[in-house]
Formats: structure tokens, sequence, C-alpha cells
């Protein structure tokens, strides 16, 4: 698995794709926004687990300059998804994986009806990175990937599996391998859910100044019941003890700024789908009650439309 092509190279797809180039992988980087910036300087990071500079990484702006590699890392947002049929197909070989690494639900779905379950892994990304300038990104906590198999056998951890987190960690990457993807993604979705539909909700609320808001730590809360009673449903046990270290490893964040609420500060397209209605739709097809969740989501669709007027 040595070459490499990352697909979305923003904060996400370009930390970790540095991580891999710096371990002597073959990388590519398919960019777009900072495409001339990083041909001709690299990526400088700073980061908690090691600052990183690479002065001259492999760039492309098409997909077809690249052409087919063993793995391909997903990691543009997911309201680019329409684009996976266009943009993944000339990066894929006989044996090619693929790895997203997005937010929400539907993504490996969707790769899996397009490419084939077998092929795809999803990797449920646990870090604080945000962009700088072009070229530049601040990886200011965690780091952690879970990565599970699309198409897993009974909860286990196959050898292909294990091989790619194998891989990810000998890079200098925490991954760790789980049995269930599905049920990683709902955890996942524990935080997501709340600190990234509140701090839209709030106008552009990084996660300090959420957490002082006057009841906010108790509207968190009710909206991670919320999920928990989702992913119940669905035969997913996830502990209230999980809940609250939820909110307590976002304390040390300090300042940070969410990645759903960058989008919606710059006005970029916010990954709604993703995050909050596909969750949603699954509640509404096995009964469950969403009170909370609604109410956020009909805030944060007021602030778009707010942002867009």
């Amino acid at each position: 698995m040595n070459r490499i092509a990352i697909v979305g190279s923003g904060a996400v797809g370009g930390y970790y794709g540095a991580r891999l180039a710096e371990a002597g992988l073959d990388v590519h980087f398919l960019l777009k926004t900072d495409y001339e910036y990083v041909r001709d300087h690299g990526w400088s990071i700073e980061s908690v687990d090691g600052d990183i500079e690479l002065p001259s990484v492999k760039c492309a702006k098409t997909s077809e300059e690249i052409g087919p590699v063993d793995l391909v890392i997903i990691a543009w947002k997911t309201t680019a998804n329409v684009h996976y049929q266009r943009v993944v197909t000339p990066l894929i070989g006989e044996h090619t994986e693929i790895l997203s690494l997005q937010n929400g639900l539907g993504s490996t779905e969707e790769l899996a009806r397009i490419f084939g379950g077998w092929r795809v892994f999803g990797g449920l990304c646990f870090v604080c990175i945000n962009r700088t300038a072009p070229g530049q990104l601040c990886h200011s906590a965690a780091g952690l990937i879970k990565v599970g198999a699309f198409e897993s056998g009974a909860g286990t951890v196959s050898e292909r599996l294990a091989a790619l987190v194998e891989m990810l960690n000998s890079s200098g990457i925490n991954a760790r391998a789980v049995p269930e993807l599905e049920k990683a993604q709902w955890m996942k979705l524990v935080w997501n859910i709340p600190f990234n539909g509140l701090a839209i909700a709030g106008r552009g609320l990084d996660t300090e100044k959420l957490l002082a808001q006057p009841g906010a730590e108790d509207r968190i809360r009710k909206i991670m019941y919320e999920v928990q009673a989702i992913a119940g449903a669905l035969g997913y046990a996830v502990t209230d003890d999980f809940l609250d270290q939820q909110i307590e490893i976002t304390r040390p964040m300090k300042a940070y700024r969410p990645s759903s609420m960058i989008d919606y500060m710059e006005g970029r397209e916010v990954e709604v789908d993703a995050i909050w209605r596909q969750p949603l739709l699954k509640a509404r097809v096995l009964g469950v009650k969403t009170p909370e969740i609604e109410r956020l989501l009909a805030e944060i669709e007021q602030r778009i439309e707010e942002r867009g007027n």
C-alpha cells in the first residue's frame, strides 16, 4: 500500500497525507484551492505530535494525472460526494482500497454502491486540525482514527483491515481497528451533532464559548441522549459515561472551531445532510423521538438562510 491518493487535501487530508508522506510513502495530493501554493512550497504543519515540514510534495489538479493507486483516502466534505464517480474512478485499479475520512452517515454506503463494498473502509477522525493559511495547518489536539470495514464479518477485524491500520500506525498516525463501523459512526455523531450544530446555531461559537453559555451543557446532553437512543435502537449500546467523556474531552480544546462552524462562517456549504438529516431519517424509520435534534436542525437551517440573505 505504497501509492496513495489524498482526495480532499484540506485540513484533515493535508495533515494525515503529510504524515504518510513524511513516513516515505508515495503520496499524491489532489488539490483545488491551494494547488499552486502547495506545489511550490509544500506543507508546513504545526502539530502537538511533532511539526511537519515538507517543502516538496506531489500535487495534482486532476485524478487522471495521478492514475491508479493502492489506496484512495477521501477527506473532502460530504457535500462533494456527488463527484465520487468522476473523481475517484481514475484512481481505481484492480486491488485499490478506499478509506473515507468523512463526517456523518452515507459516505461509505455510496462508495460501496459505486466501487464495491469490499474496497471500502470508514475512518472516524478524533482530531483538532484547522487550516491557518495556504499550505499551513495547525494540529492542536488528539489525532486518533478509528477504522472499520464497510463489509465486516460478524463484528470481526479482517486481515485487510488490520493491515490498513498497521500501515497508518507505522506512519506515525494513531489508528485503531473497530469491528463495527456503523457503531463507531454513531459514537462520533454523539459529539458532532451537538457541538458542530450548536456552534452554528450560536452564529459562530467556538467550543470554549459554547460550553460557557448558561444552559448549554444541559442542552448538549439532551441532544446526546437522543443520539444514544437512535444508536440503541440500531443495537449499538452507547454508555452514559461515554457521553460524559465527550464533554470532558472538549474542555481542554479551549477555543476550538468545529469544521461545520468554519464552513458556515466562511460562506461554504455545510454538511447538513450527513450530520443531521441522515441521522434524523434513521430515527424516524426506527420510531425514535428526537425533538432536540429536530429543533437544532431547524436553527441550523435558519442560520444558513440568514447567511444567504
